[in-house]
């Protein structure tokens, strides 16, 4: 079994001043870490999942300037609720010795109206550790996580559809 490792996050939120929607994972997997940008397994759907639930022309994003301007156009923010913390390797449920991110640095310069959050841990987090912060309640959507085996791409495509459609209103 993996060592517990104390691992700081690495890199920065993607948001702006018209972003209305936090999307908040939990803590980067050691290939987003190794790419220093969010959802950085090839097999995690986040970004098809986003591109198709916005109703994008193209499929999901390929680089991170293309994610990043995805997300920013459409007033979507992205970040993780923990800042570090200790882990073994990818493992959302080893998270352990949480330092929560500094969530005020996007509640305090954009409008968000809606936080969702991206699987279980990632809602669970925010609710203990941000919640009590930006005094808004989060919704938990299912996990894009390739872990997440239960949820096909078209269900999550058509709750994350819901959910963000909803929001951005």
């Amino acid at each position: 079994m993996e060592e517990y490792q104390h691992i700081t996050h690495g890199f920065e939120p993607v948001f702006d001043e018209r972003s209305r929607v936090l999307v908040l994972g939990s803590f980067p997997s050691v290939l987003s870490r190794e790419n220093r940008f969010y959802y950085g397994n090839p097999r995690n759907r986040f970004w098809r999942v986003v591109a198709e639930a916005l109703g994008e022309a193209e499929p999901a994003p390929g680089d991170v300037e293309a994610k990043r301007g995805l997300l920013l156009r459409r007033g979507i923010a992205l970040w993780d609720v923990v800042e570090s913390c200790d882990v073994r390797g990818s493992a959302d449920a080893s998270i352990k010795n949480v330092v929560p991110a500094d969530v005020a640095r996007i509640t305090g310069a954009a409008p968000i109206s809606a936080v969702l959050c991206n699987g279980g841990t990632a809602a669970r987090l925010y609710h203990r550790w941000l919640e009590p912060v930006t005094g808004m309640a989060a919704e938990a959507l299912p996990s894009t996580s390739p872990a997440n085996a239960a949820w096909s791409l078209g269900r999550l495509t058509e709750r994350w559809s819901e959910a963000l459609l909803a929001a951005l209103e």
